[in-house]
């Protein structure tokens, strides 16, 4: 017959057992640069990162540095009305980190790194919620498209389409809606691998190859060329999006 310190010891070890492998399932999320990559994110908090918002960079690079300071101030700091830092209904700021996890409310500026960059091999992961509706900005030019695949108001934007295709290109233009859908369902991460050079990208989906080398339009202006150099903006829209295991490499000409 067990004794009831028996009993209290195998509880105390299921607890510690079950503890144990909760933290091993958390750092497995938190997965280490793939080799030649840096990380975008570090898990703790946004250094690295900036408010911004649909904005052409080009005119930003063409402020003096106070107005660009006091610009990116009005995107980010916490005292600004509409920045990055700005709290939500919550109480947390718009965008907030919660174990290795970037999150949005769904509101707010968008998360824009400091630093610029050209060509580039971008490994990123997301989660959202039905309705939110959100992307990544290459060179600060929209986007790479998220939706949400079984909302259909939006079918007829190309939501049944899924996710994944550069959707500010012109109508019937390469790459404006992707190859295959290959959205998981939600609760479950998706993950990108977004390769652009010059201003051509490649997008795969979950491994499924959805944007084949398609030249990406300057939604700014459509007669030139997107910008040589350029941030990567992580768009809000609506909704709860999730971003973690953020990892670049920069590619020589």
């Amino acid at each position: 017959m067990h004794s009831l310190f028996d009993t209290r010891r195998f509880f105390s070890l299921f607890s510690i057992g079950s503890l144990t492998l909760l933290a091993l399932a958390a750092s497995a999320a938190a997965a280490q640069p793939p080799a030649g990559f840096t990380a975008l994110f570090n898990n703790k908090d946004l250094k690295g990162w900036r408010g911004g918002s649909t904005f052409d960079h080009r005119k930003l690079l063409a402020m003096t540095p106070e107005q660009r300071a006091e610009q990116i101030k009005k995107w980010t700091a916490p005292d600004q009305k509409g920045s990055m830092m700005e709290q939500g209904k919550t109480g947390k700021p718009h965008w907030y980190v919660e174990g290795d996890e970037l999150v949005n409310d769904g509101f707010g500026a968008y998360a824009t790194t400091e630093k610029d960059y050209g060509d580039f091999e971008l490994h990123i992961e997301y989660k959202t919620v039905p309705k939110a509706d959100s992307g990544i900005y290459l060179r600060g030019v929209p986007q790479v498209q998220i939706w949400d695949y079984t909302e259909e108001a939006k079918f007829k934007l190309g939501a049944d389409k899924g996710s994944g295709g550069l959707w500010n290109n012109s109508p019937g233009a390469p790459g404006k809606d992707p190859l295959v859908k290959a959205d998981k369902p939600f609760g479950e991460w998706n993950k990108f691998r977004i390769i652009m050079k010059g201003e051509n990208v490649t997008i795969f989906l979950n491994d499924k190859l959805v944007v084949d080398n398609a030249k990406l339009e300057n939604y700014y202006d459509r007669k030139v060329s997107v910008p040589e150099k350029g941030p990567i903006q992580l768009q809000t829209h609506g909704g709860e999006i999730r971003w973690r295991n953020i990892f670049i490499k920069e590619l020589s000409k």
